[in-house]
């Protein structure tokens, strides 16, 4: 079994950290900044606590005056890249974050974020002053460093994962289009794919503003065009059928169906959790002019208090001439994840072509008995 993330945060990296501070501050108690970050609970916190644990600890063996303690952080932060140093950015937020000290933490957070990432950090910041702090955000999106810009947009998602949401932007998303237009065709695949994310939280809200964003990006530039892509993937998941008849998926024209024919079998047809069964399916694209299409199927999963709840995966997603014939085998496990436990009992399985009910199956599900092999 993989390692947990937060075993990163150990003893090692600690003392390690503290040996590059104690060499260019004196006065660094390092046997007392290891003993105080790894006090009880440290073994029961998980990653973000142990950052925060740090960040604290930071705090008390490092000078008190804020601006004294970055000294020491900017005289070691060049050789303390990588994700465990996000404690950098971190140490802004809880003790940069008073109105005296905004110049200066703005200037650290710019520099701290290449080497780990401060997307996190801004966001107190943003939801303290959002106004200031989205100007701030639109001067980043012009900087000549990618990972400034990439902060740009990624601090401001939304829905960003592990960080604090903004409530603000998912009422009223208008602060952040200046931003993403700024960013809308920038050469960096790494910033695109934050914008691209940013279109996709926003797009869960408001799929509207991120339509008539389509409408007005598509075609513009091949960076563009792929960023309003993926920043749709969550509205060509749901069919929308806006933005599938933008992108051109056949069959949001009309009420006529886009797979003439189309079987879907599942093999065998009962199992115990933790095994797998092979999905086959075959359909007909009626005749006519080349049509993208998307083939996906999708499972009602049985909950454990009985209802059911779909979710989708993608067998395929191209361009064919109308009339093409297709087929393919899918093999699915049915072993619990940390992100889903199955349950006995009826579970259908549906393939979808655009959005659209083509055949089903039944797969019933049964309790996994000790002794039973993974089939």
């Amino acid at each position: 079994m993989a390692e947990p993330l937060k075993a990163m945060y150990n003893e090692g990296f600690l003392r390690s950290f503290g040996t590059k501070l104690q060499s260019v501050y004196s006065g660094f108690d390092l046997e007392g900044f290891v003993t105080a970050a790894m006090k009880d609970p440290w073994e029961e916190l998980e990653l973000k606590g142990r950052m925060r644990r740090i960040t604290e600890t930071l705090g008390t063996f490092l000078p008190r005056r804020y601006e004294d303690a970055l000294e020491i952080l900017f005289a070691i932060d060049k050789e303390c890249v990588g994700f465990p140093y996000l404690i950098f950015p971190d140490f802004v937020e809880v003790f940069g974050g008073s109105e005296e000290h905004w110049e200066l933490s703005m200037s650290a957070l710019e520099r701290f974020t290449p080497k780990s990432s401060a997307e996190f950090a801004v966001r107190p910041f943003l939801l303290r002053d959002p106004q200031r702090m989205m100007a701030q955000m639109l001067r980043w999106s012009q900087h000549p460093d990618e990972h400034v810009r990439r902060l740009s947009s990624e601090g401001s998602r939304p829905r960003l994962p592990w960080g604090q949401a903004l409530p603000m932007f998912k009422h009223d998303p208008s602060p952040v289009l200046p931003v993403l237009e700024q960013l809308k065709a920038d050469s960096s695949l790494y910033v695109r794919k934050s914008v691209a994310n940013n279109l996709n939280d926003i797009a869960k809200d408001h799929p509207g503003v991120v339509i008539d964003i389509v409408r007005r990006w598509k075609g513009v530039n091949a960076h563009t065009d792929w960023i309003v892509r993926h920043g749709c993937r969550t509205l060509i998941r749901k069919a929308n059928p806006e933005i599938m008849a933008l992108f051109g998926y056949a069959g949001q024209e009309d009420e006529s169906p886009l797979a003439v024919s189309a079987v879907l079998s599942v093999e065998p047809a009962e199992l115990p959790i933790g095994g797998s069964c092979e999905l086959a399916y075959a359909l007909a694209v009626r005749e006519g002019d080349e049509a993208r299409i998307r083939i996906e199927y999708g499972i009602d999963f049985v909950k454990a208090g009985g209802k059911t709840s779909r979710k989708l995966f993608l067998l395929s997603d191209k361009t064919v001439p109308g009339g093409t014939r297709l087929s393919g085998k899918r093999t699915h496990r049915w072993v619990d994840l940390t992100t889903r436990r199955h349950y006995a009992g009826e579970h259908k399985i549906t393939l979808l072509v655009n959005g659209r009910e083509a055949a089903s199956a039944v797969l019933v599900l049964k309790p996994q008995r000790k002794g039973d092999l993974e089939l």
